[in-house]
Order: structure tokens, then C-alpha cells, then sequence
């Protein structure tokens, strides 16, 4: 049994805990996920002796593969054997997948991806507050340059806006500590795993479940077409972080 703790009202936790279902899962073939009360538990079917520690050192070890080399910003990812995984759903336009993308402009989302799974192999990460864990990520390819999230965990919602801080920190040049962890599984659970669109323009629904389930299954109960009317429900917003409405990041959620 693998033990995770997460916030329920922080989407990109919730979605992150989604991905590390979808690749327990296919590293060692069978593997179910639950929700109980602020803990995500992952249950491996065929691989009793494995650890934590032993899922991260393989995501962080797995090549991530730019698939289009001419588009840095929005081409697809590949996470080959021994995951084989494709991570396409921002380009999607069914069920709103677009308005779930916060990057844009100039961020490639590969470089993003790399860093932020390239931190996963550190001991830092390797117990159940992984979720929690905050640093200023750096580019493996470039160590000296560090290297801003996707935006998908909810604390980086009061540093986004220029308007919540009081100054732009980018032209001062200044640091500050991402989830690491979030982010990266955030992005490869919602290959999978879509919340429901929540009636307004980047408005989306989430659904924890009780029961132990397998990837293909928990997949229809994030939208809540399987758990029962007692199991939490949140709503949140992909909300614009920047004055020219270009890059957006997950807000916090509110039960609904």
C-alpha cells in the first residue's frame, strides 16, 4: 500500500494523484486508487514489495520525448516504455480540454515536463508529503536557469498576478519554490482522467471516490458517474494570471 497525503480542495493535487495511478499502473501492471478523507491510497496488485520511493525513481529515470520538434510550446509528449504514455489532451477540443491548458507564449511545455519530473528522483520527494514539497526548479539541460511550472497547483495562484504580490517579479528576476511533484503528475493524469465542465467558460467539476479502482474505471468517477451522492464534489477555475489573458493557472476548488 502506498500512501499519499493531498489537499481535496487543490485541483492540481487531486489530478496528481490521478497520474500517479495512471503510472503505478502501468509500470507494474494492475494497480487501483482511492480517496480517504485528505489521503490518497494506491493499492499494487502484482508488485506487494514495491515502494514509493521505487515509483518515483522510475518516473523521474522514464525519457520524455518531444514529439514535434517544431512546436515548443504545445507539441505532444511521449513517455516510452516502460509506460507508454502519450500526453496529447491539450490539443483536444472535446470536453473543454483547451480551456484546461494554463501555458502559452513562449513556455515549452516539454522543458516544463522534464524539469519538473527530473526532480521526482530526489529523496526530497520520496515520502508521502511529496505533494508538499516546494522548490525552485532548474533546467537539467540548463542547471543555471531555472524553469516556472505549468501553474496547475493551486498555491502558486497568489503569485501569479502581478495585482496579488503588489509588483511583477519577473523583471526583478526573483525565485520561487514549485510543486514539483503536483505539477508533473497533474499533467499526466489528465490524460486520462477530465473533469467535468462546470457550466462557464474554464469552469470545471471533480469528484473524489471511495471504492478501490483501476485507471479505466476511476477515469468516469472523477466526473462523478460512479460515486455515490456522499462523495465529495469540488468545483474550480483555470482563471487568467496574467493582463493579457494568455497564461492561466488552477485556482482553488470550493465543494459544490
Amino acid at each position: 500500500m502506498i500512501r499519499v497525503r493531498f489537499q481535496p480542495t487543490n485541483p492540481g493535487q487531486f489530478f496528481a494523484c490521478c497520474g500517479l495511478l495512471e503510472l503505478a499502473d502501468r509500470l507494474w501492471d494492475g494497480a487501483e486508487g482511492w480517496f480517504e478523507e485528505r489521503t490518497f491510497r494506491l493499492r499494487l496488485a502484482a508488485q506487494p514489495r514495491t515502494s514509493l520511493p521505487d515509483l518515483l525513481t522510475a518516473i523521474a529515470a522514464a525519457p520524455l520525448r518531444q514529439s514535434d520538434a517544431d512546436d515548443e510550446t504545445s507539441s505532444p509528449i511521449e513517455i516510452p516504455a516502460p509506460f507508454g504514455l502519450r500526453l496529447d489532451w491539450w490539443q483536444e477540443s472535446a470536453a473543454g480540454c483547451k480551456d484546461l491548458k494554463t501555458w502559452a507564449g513562449r513556455m515549452s511545455g516539454a522543458r516544463i515536463a522534464r524539469a519538473m519530473q527530473a526532480e521526482l528522483g530526489k529523496a526530497e520527494y520520496h515520502h508521502d508529503g511529496l505533494l508538499d514539497h516546494g522548490a525552485v526548479v532548474y533546467d537539467p539541460a540548463e542547471p543555471a536557469k531555472k524553469v516556472e511550472p505549468f501553474y496547475f497547483d493551486a498555491r502558486r495562484g497568489a503569485c501569479g498576478h502581478p495585482l496579488d504580490i503588489g509588483f511583477a517579479p519577473d523583471p526583478l528576476q526573483m525565485t520561487s519554490a514549485a510543486y514539483a511533484a503536483v505539477e508533473f503528475l497533474c499533467l499526466v493524469g489528465l490524460q486520462r482522467f477530465r473533469p467535468k465542465p462546470g457550466g462557464k467558460p474554464r469552469v470545471f467539476e471533480y469528484c473524489l471516490w471511495r471504492l478501490p479502482l483501476a485507471p479505466a474505471v476511476a477515469a468516469a468517477a472523477v466526473c462523478g458517474f460512479l460515486a455515490p451522492d456522499s462523495s465529495p464534489a469540488f468545483r474550480f477555475e483555470n482563471a487568467f494570471r496574467t493582463d493579457q489573458r494568455k497564461h492561466k493557472g488552477f485556482a482553488s476548488a470550493t465543494p459544490v
